[in-house]
């Protein structure tokens, strides 16, 4: 009887024994008063032989019942602990129902408690979400991953140190799918420490193990052009790109002999593709500014197609061609710079004072020349393309700008007004039937059907397709006197290709008129037979 009191006592588990002279609740709330209880506790003599009889029965091996197990239900009463507080100065517990407390309950209907051979029911097992966002793109599956390693394996077994640059267009071709003229900026995008070579374990690090495999084409681009603390992409990445593609592509190979035109090239070629993609005009190139633009088209057509100028997005040597005679034409000092008198000479006089005015306040566009009142070349490419090709978004907010007097967003009749007095007054001067302002208001109404008669938004403009002839009814006498008449040899060729675009159009023109002044033949009045050999001319 002595060895179930003891075994009883000794579990000292407050909830069992439930001390009546402390409430479990301030226990709780105040963990250091137990501490300090079962400290005095300790040091009564009541205790410590309470303890050394305990150690005594487990010295020669007595057994003890269990906490909760017990035969004797007043064990503990028989042999009370040792009270920490003085006989009647305990503080009194709160009332319990006769079943006891909730905490006690479930602990004698526990299973343990109950000695039922059924086991635990676990908690129910959560769904896992497979990860659906990977910062570094997904990874590829495992038949993906190994067609790669296998074509990895296969164009670097002959070379077991690795490729060298020029051995690499392989591995971009056919592994990377790239165009091939993208060999070289991604053999140093690998090779960082400037070794000269490539090994097999180096590729399938950037490329396989970084997941460069699972990204789309234009991702794969942008992550190899641009540098690695940039989010954006900037004029001088593509220039790597550009320098390869003018070394090895054949339609190119006759500008080797002249590295001056070589460079010029490629500046055109970046300038073009900026003032078409780069839409917030910063300069800064983004992932999606580059997913939204053909670019990536254009750059696979440049690398299938052997003619450089069936090219006619961005690459089209004829296009430069022209750009860049264009300039040097007005640019009669050849210092690289053009002024208000001498763009006042484009296009035989086309356009008026004043637009020319608003386009040297830099209204549109700032310069980049850094040189006051001058328009550097590549101002004047994104002059040239925004005048050339009226129907194209990146030329409407370019005029928008323009024609936008006070810059509140809108075009009002009076900055019509305003830029059209000087179109009248040139018409007149050339002795043609002046057109009142009144009847072109009228005109322009009835052509963009903006929301609101009195005034005409980017938007409104942007949803017509006529909207470029707005414009040149507005600065450009010329384009305006054609739209007048409705020349048939621009309707002719716009019903023969409408895929086209106002700028292709009069690229090729201008090339052949350039091309025969060239070659000594005097054709600049344009007779009816140039134009009509143009008219049959492929594109």
């Amino acid at each position: 009887m002595d060895i179930e009191v003891a075994g009883d006592v000794a579990s000292l588990d407050p909830e069992l024994l439930q001390l009546p002279e402390v409430s479990s609740l301030a226990i709780k709330t105040s963990p250091q008063i137990a501490d300090e209880l079962f400290s005095q506790w300790l040091s009564l003599p009541d205790t410590c032989r309470l303890v050394k009889s305990l150690v005594e029965d487990a010295k020669a091996g007595t057994p003890f019942n269990v906490p909760g197990n017990s035969s004797s239900s007043n064990a503990v009463g028989s042999n009370p602990l040792p009270s920490i507080f003085p006989a009647g100065n305990a503080p009194p517990l709160s009332p319990r129902s006769a079943s006891g407390s909730p905490r006690m309950m479930k602990q004698r209907t526990s299973p343990s408690s109950l000695g039922s051979p059924l086991k635990l029911v676990s908690e129910p097992v959560r769904e896992v979400i497979p990860q659906f966002y990977f910062q570094n793109g997904c990874p590829p599956p495992k038949e993906l991953k190994e067609q790669c390693l296998s074509r990895i394996n296969h164009l670097f077994n002959e070379s077991l140190d690795g490729l060298q640059v020029h051995e690499f267009k392989s591995v971009t071709k056919e592994i990377c799918k790239l165009p091939s003229f993208f060999s070289s900026a991604l053999f140093r995008k690998i090779d960082t420490d400037c070794t000269g070579i490539v090994t097999r374990g180096a590729f399938i690090k950037y490329w396989v193990d970084s997941n460069m495999l699972t990204l789309d084409i234009a991702t794969q681009i942008f992550k190899i052009l641009k540098q690695l603390d940039c989010k954006y992409l900037t004029q001088a990445n593509f220039k790597p790109v550009l320098r390869e593609l003018l070394a090895t592509h054949p339609g190119l190979e006759f500008l080797q002999s002249t590295p001056e035109f070589q460079e010029r090239y490629a500046e055109t070629v970046i300038y073009r593709i900026f003032y078409y993609i780069n839409r917030s005009g910063n300069g800064h190139l983004t992932l999606r500014e580059l997913k939204r633009g053909n670019l990536i088209a254009a750059m696979q057509h440049a690398d299938e197609e052997e003619d450089i100028n069936k090219v006619l997005r961005y690459f089209s040597y004829e296009h430069f061609y022209v750009i860049y005679c264009k300039f040097w034409e007005l640019d009669t000092d050849h210092d690289f710079l053009i002024d208000k008198e001498n763009l006042i000479r484009y296009g035989n006089h086309a356009l008026t004072y004043r637009i020319v005015d608003r386009i040297f306040s830099q209204v549109p566009r700032k310069f980049t020349s850094n040189n006051e009142g001058k328009m550097g070349y590549e101002d004047f490419v994104y002059f040239m393309l925004a005048e050339e090709d009226k129907s194209s978004e990146p030329s409407l907010e370019y005029w928008f700008k323009c024609i936008d007097l006070d810059g509140n967003g809108v075009l009002t009749a009076n900055e019509l007004q305003f830029f059209y007095e000087e179109q009248l007054h040139r018409m007149e001067c050339m002795a043609q039937e002046p057109v009142l302002f009144e009847d072109i208001l009228c005109q322009i109404v009835d052509m963009i059907s903006p929301e609101r008669e009195d005034l005409i938004t980017l938007r409104d403009l942007k949803g017509c397709r006529l909207s470029g002839n707005v414009f040149n009814i507005l600065f450009n006498l010329n384009k305006f006197m054609a739209f007048e008449t409705r020349d048939p040899f621009l309707i002719r060729q716009e019903r023969e290709d409408p895929t086209l675009t106002e700028w292709d159009r009069f690229a090729h023109r201008e090339y052949i008129r350039l091309s025969m002044e060239e070659d000594g033949e005097d054709v600049s009045n344009g007779s009816a037979e140039v134009w009509d050999e143009s008219l049959e001319a492929p594109f």
